[in-house]
Order: C-alpha cells, then structure tokens, then sequence
C-alpha cells in the first residue's frame, strides 16, 4: 500500500485480468487497481530513482570503481582547439606576401585545389605558365558592369587582384595568377574562393516560360 509520503498519479483505466496480478516494477513504486474510480494508481514512494535519465551514483557503485570500467572519466581534460590555416575554408583566409623567389604552385597540386572552387579552370598561356579562368554569361551589359563592380569590391582589401574582361555584351572574364612567380599560388585560389561567394542570381539571364 502507498505511504502517507507517496505521491498518486491517476491513469486511465487500464485491462488486467480479473484476479490480481504483481507487476515487476522497481521497489519503490507499486501498481494496483482502485475499483471505485476505476483507474490504475501508481504509488512512487519517497525511495524512488527520480526522474528518468542521468542521477548520482550510489554508494555501492561508487566503491565498486565502475567509473575505471567505461569509456571517460571524471577528470578528463577538455580542450577546445582553435583551427590552423588549413582548416579553414579557402574563401576564409588571408593573401600572404609572395617572393619572386617562390616557385610556382605544380599542377598536380592546383588539380587539387581547383575541386574546392566553383566555376573555375585551370589554362595555359602556352608557355608552361597557368592561370585560373572563370567565365560568367549574364543578362545584359549593365548586368555585367554590376559583377565587376561587386568583384571590385571583395578584393579591395585582400591585396591580390584578378584581370577582369568584359567581352560581347553580356560576358564577364576573370583571370587569377602571381605574376611575381609567373604561375599560380594558394593567392589566386583564396581569391577566386571569395568571388566564389558574390551573390550572381540576380544577374543571370532570365530563364523563359513557356505558356
């Protein structure tokens, strides 16, 4: 039976057997059928486990040590690390300063990088020296002035420029590459990344709908 301290829920009824059957509950908290309201009350004594989910372990667990018996423990140190350079997306880093000395980026390696820009390829100037290419097809003239103005713009303060073409009428072409080295550096890709993320949609050509 309930003690004075139990608390009791009433839950709708539910079908048991005609003659009383015991449930396998844990022991502070007990099942029966009150047949005047008939409803089911269940009894939480003032031993109960509380709340589902996590609690303090009790003494017996505590002495048998069971916290060198799983993954982690108490005193685990907890690090948050900041991200080196490389783990940061390409659009999210910074132009360094490059020596003429330098030698320029290999092609296996620009192959590379080039899968981590949108739009862009990689051509030859015929003298073994490579640049990157992007080529946007917009609406109009005016649509095409407006990119370049909006390239202007992202790199202003970044220090390492594209050439920028504005061919036939609704045509934009951008060229990246370290004219320092006479070939490509990690520059060219952080800045083509960065005029990856230039909003275009509301410059590309209409599409049309047909009635």
């Amino acid at each position: 039976m309930a003690t004075a301290s139990s608390t009791h829920l009433h839950l709708p009824l539910l079908p048991l057997p005609h003659h009383r059957r015991r449930f396998s509950s844990p022991p502070a908290i007990l099942l029966r059928r009150n047949r005047r309201s008939a409803s089911v009350i269940v009894s939480v004594g003032a031993d109960k486990l509380g709340d589902f989910g996590a609690r303090d372990p009790f003494p017996a667990e505590i002495e048998s040590n069971f916290g060198e018996k799983v993954v982690g423990f108490s005193d685990t140190e907890h690090k948050i690390l900041i991200p080196n350079v490389r783990a940061l997306a390409l659009s999210q880093q910074e132009c360094v300063p490059v020596s003429s000395l330098q030698a320029p980026m290999a092609e296996d390696e620009a192959q590379k990088l080039l899968k981590k820009v949108v739009g862009w390829r990689l051509v030859d100037d015929g003298r073994g020296e490579f640049k990157l290419q992007c080529l946007w097809k917009l609406r109009d003239f005016k649509c095409c002035v407006e990119l370049i103005n909006r390239i202007s713009k992202v790199v202003e303060n970044v220090g390492h420029f594209p050439d920028l073409h504005l061919e036939q009428p609704n045509q934009v072409r951008a060229e990246l590459w370290t004219s320092p080295i006479g070939g490509l550096s990690m520059n060219d890709f952080i800045v083509a990344a960065k005029i990856d993320e230039i909003k275009t949609s509301d410059l590309a050509p209409r599409k049309r709908v047909w009635a």
